[in-house]
């Protein structure tokens, strides 16, 4: 017993790897510390009128406490469950597609047997992340446009009759679901194709000689092992399912009134609440977005733990 007790206390000790751990660590729990953790106190904005005064600390103790009345806005606006089912449907469409697209591109690259084709498709899938939405909605325009568009250029070459494409509301939901897929889906293919080359190849040796196609490998061997990864991945993104990029929904569609029903989301409303009105109420509606995301996120991990445990994230 002595003995085990000793061995527990050398254990415990603190060592040369934790030290170098922890410097390795500590300039991301510095960068989370004042950009995530601390800008945390500018919560309590979303319970006051807000109004400037000077400085930020001058303007925080100056203005007046209203409680909950910034919320009462929000949820009385006549439009927050058309905000509401924007952000939801896009997201779940956003979900389901940026799993499946980028596993099916994973595996099909994985499947390759020319390493120079496969880098070379995986850099062209994965450049558009690289852009900003300020670029892509420049290049959108650059096709779209009514006066310079170049499909209106070519529709007006065949005898056709030029679009007004910002004033048809029924292409956009579509075509904003290819953006986000086009911009996104070569980051997640990254993060599955790393997973895919992990796997031992022993195994698909071993089935091979079992007779087993690739179709029954990608089943049997493929799919099970990147299910751990495929869970994280759709956890992570359910935690953000009442957040939309802004970009997107703001930028590409260059703010058209005719858009209105299909492009009026979350974070669209909270950048107008900052230009029309108070900053308290921008406040409550990003308070509102973060204590839901955060429900989903731990709902979405429990509803996996019950099922999975190993597959869960905390």
């Amino acid at each position: 017993m002595a003995s085990e007790k000793t061995n527990v206390k050398k254990r415990r000790k603190w060592g040369r790897d934790d030290t170098e751990l922890s410097l390795l660590a500590l300039p991301t729990t510095v960068w989370y510390i004042l950009f995530c953790f601390a800008p945390m106190f500018g919560i309590i904005i979303a319970f006051k009128n807000y109004k400037v005064h000077g400085g930020f600390i001058q303007s925080f103790l100056q203005s007046e406490w209203v409680g909950f009345e910034n919320f009462k806005f929000l949820f009385s606006s006549k439009d927050i469950w058309l905000i509401i089912r924007n952000t939801l449907g896009y997201n779940i469409v956003f979900i389901i597609l940026g799993i499946v697209v980028p596993v099916a591109a994973a595996i099909a690259i994985g499947q390759l047997h020319s390493k120079k084709l496969a880098k070379a498709y995986q850099t062209a899938m994965f450049m558009p992340y690289f852009l900003s939405w300020v670029v892509v909605s420049a290049l959108v325009w650059a096709f779209l446009s009514y006066d310079k568009g170049l499909i209106n250029g070519m529709l007006e070459s065949w005898g056709m009759d030029r679009q007004q494409w910002y004033m048809k509301p029924m292409m956009w939901p579509p075509f904003l679901v290819f953006m986000n897929l086009w911009k996104g889906v070569g980051y997640g293919m990254v993060v599955y194709l790393a997973t895919i080359t992990g796997i031992d190849k022993t195994y698909y040796e071993a089935a091979g000689i079992d007779g087993a196609t690739i179709w029954q490998q990608i089943r049997y061997i493929t799919l099970p092992l990147m299910k751990t990864v495929i869970i994280m991945m759709f956890i992570m993104n359910v935690g953000r399912i009442f957040y939309s990029d802004f970009g997107l929904f703001f930028q590409v569609p260059r703010d058209s009134n005719s858009l209105y029903d299909y492009v009026y989301t979350l974070d669209v409303y909270v950048y107008k609440q900052l230009k029309t009105s108070t900053t308290g109420m921008a406040a409550a509606a990003a308070f509102v977005q973060s204590v839901a995301g955060c429900i989903t996120i731990l709902t979405a991990n429990a509803i996996v733990r019950k099922v999975d445990r190993e597959s869960a994230m905390i």
